[in-house]
């Protein structure tokens, strides 16, 4: 399989005025290429915190973390969006979407950041938007979309660009019940389709759809654990009649 994510004795302390705050004290972990996995943990556990720098938002104050092979510890503001942009899929409990542009324009924004063609962009942004169950929405804007619609083409936006890991954050917070097992449904098909997908959650229910579990206190890993049996979605997919 391979490493995808190695990180080693990460730290991270935040400075308030004469007050330093330790959000993470020591976090070793590697995930495998493939794997599916939940950062767990109360607030003020760190997960967030572990998220932002695997995500390349934010770097370690101490450790290293190497990414697909690249130590992206200590890399500029610029070299860090450019690992974003190039390996990472976002998905936010927010969606994160254009209201202005169409569901192919937020989902082809990435690809104008790596340099692809017009028509490049357009074909790309479309069969993401397809693997979704979304090819007849192209045009929509989002404030036309039920609230699960707008996460799947979030969800399409983050595979557009085939990164090495996507990362959702509470993917399903602002969805009610049937809506949250659709899109965990969905987390499960692109799993099966050999996707790495972190995921951080703090709902029990969502978290026990991935095959492993990290759980966070205070800074450091509490548990890491293979999840025996994964939850499958409860509600069966219907891509074209989501509410």
């Amino acid at each position: 399989m391979g490493k995808v994510i190695e990180t080693s004795d990460i730290q991270k302390v935040y400075r308030m005025g004469a007050e330093e705050v330790h959000a993470l004290k020591s976090i070793s972990i590697t995930v495998d290429r493939g794997e599916y996995v939940a950062f767990m943990g109360p607030s003020g556990s760190g997960k967030s915190t572990l998220m932002n720098i695997i995500g390349c938002l934010d770097t370690p104050t101490a450790g290293s973390y190497i990414l697909n092979n690249k130590d992206v510890s200590d890399m500029t503001e610029n070299e860090l969006a450019e690992i974003r942009n190039r390996e990472i899929g976002f998905v936010f409990q927010t969606f994160n979407l254009l209201p202005r542009a169409s569901c192919l324009e937020n989902v082809a924004l990435p690809l104008i950041y790596a340099g692809y063609g017009k028509s490049d962009r357009h074909d790309k942004a479309y069969m993401a938007l397809k693997s979704v169950g979304l090819a007849d929405r192209v045009s929509h804007k989002p404030n036309e979309l039920s609230g699960g619609q707008r996460q799947r083409v979030a969800i399409a936006r983050a595979l557009v660009n085939d990164p090495s890991i996507i990362l959702a954050d509470e993917p399903t917070g602002n969805l009610d019940s049937k809506t949250s097992y659709d899109i965990m449904g969905l987390f499960e098909e692109l799993h099966s389709k050999g996707n790495t997908i972190i995921m951080v959650t703090h709902e029990d229910d969502i978290a026990h759809y991935a095959h492993r579990i990290v759980r966070l206190r205070d800074g450091l890993v509490e548990s890491d654990t293979i999840n025996q049996t994964p939850s499958r979605a409860i509600v069966k997919q219907e891509a074209h009649n989501l509410g």
